[in-house]
């Protein structure tokens, strides 16, 4: 082969790598079982081209984190109703229940076809007012509290969560560059504070939430990562005080952080008698909040 035509395979290869580069960025959402679309029941949701276009990793269940998640089996996929998994039952017959017991199984998703959680109406929301790509990670655990749970502080049991979200994020933009796409982190969608909604964890909500926000960002090493946080306002069918402290927590540290915002979810549809979950068509509506939420946050 002649040195020209050495130069232009070498040039063409060049190019053929530089075009196969990709670049997204990267949406995280995590909290307790309004982040899992514990009643996001899978009948109640169109089907939507542009969530092909979509890259979604998950990791869904109930606390602790373990082997009866519904995952993405630790790969890129994209966006879709995610499967139930294989819960514990609370009426498991005593050889499938582990050494150290149930712990806190509420089964991932009450429908056995699975369900979806606000990534939903967000991607979807995002494409149609911005057609930029994307990529989605859902780290999310039913029945979890900041405390308890999600402590950034905490090397144990109450920790837990927070690590599952750091470790899956991690593994997930490592395995993205090693398919050639760099992933941007841009946001985290946060819906919890539920299960703090009590006497004894309300006032310590907006601290705890700090701590996990800042340890977070470090972590991943993005310091003006967007977190955008809400919570069910019904939660308790209007009748848990506790509720309206919470949200004024989650306004309070996004009145003392330019990176946060609080995104009110009321009138998005919640499932009666109790209110505890949204509907498919509330946490469609969740989603859609989040999204502009993200796109105001950011807007000059």
């Amino acid at each position: 082969m002649n040195p020209f035509s050495s130069l232009l395979s070498l040039l063409l290869a060049t190019s053929v790598s530089l075009l196969a580069a990709e670049s997204r960025d990267l949406i995280l959402v995590a909290g307790q079982s309004n982040a899992v679309g514990y009643d996001a029941y899978p009948e109640t949701l169109l089907e939507d081209p542009t969530d092909k276009q979509v890259m979604f990793w998950w990791r869904v269940g109930d606390p602790p984190p373990d082997e009866h998640d519904s995952t993405s089996s630790r790969k890129w996929s994209t966006l879709q109703i995610q499967p139930r998994g294989n819960p514990i039952s609370k009426t498991a017959p005593p050889e499938d229940v582990p050494a150290e017991g149930l712990g806190r199984q509420y089964g991932n998703f009450k429908n056995a076809g699975g369900g979806f959680g606000p990534e939903m109406g967000l991607a979807r929301e995002l494409q149609r007012q911005q057609p930029k790509a994307l990529a989605v990670v859902k780290v999310a655990f039913s029945g979890t509290g900041l405390s308890k749970d999600w402590n950034a502080n905490d090397p144990g049991a109450g920790g837990a969560c927070y690590r599952a979200l750091v470790t899956e994020a991690k593994a997930a933009i490592a395995a993205a560059a090693e398919a050639g796409v760099t992933l941007h982190p841009r946001a985290l969608v946060w819906v919890q504070g539920e299960s703090d909604s009590n006497a004894k964890d309300a006032p310590k909500y907006q601290q705890a939430l700090s701590e996990m926000l800042g340890a977070l960002r470090r972590e991943i090493g993005a310091p003006e990562l967007r977190c955008l946080v809400g919570v069910n306002v019904h939660f308790g069918n209007d009748k848990n005080p506790y509720v309206a402290e919470v949200i004024a927590a989650q306004k309070a540290h996004a009145a003392n952080d330019k990176f946060c915002a609080y995104v009110d979810t009321d009138g998005a549809e919640t499932l009666l008698p109790s209110q505890t979950h949204f509907t498919g068509k509330g946490t469609l509506e969740v989603g859609n909040r989040f999204a502009k939420a993200l796109l105001k946050a950011e807007a000059p």
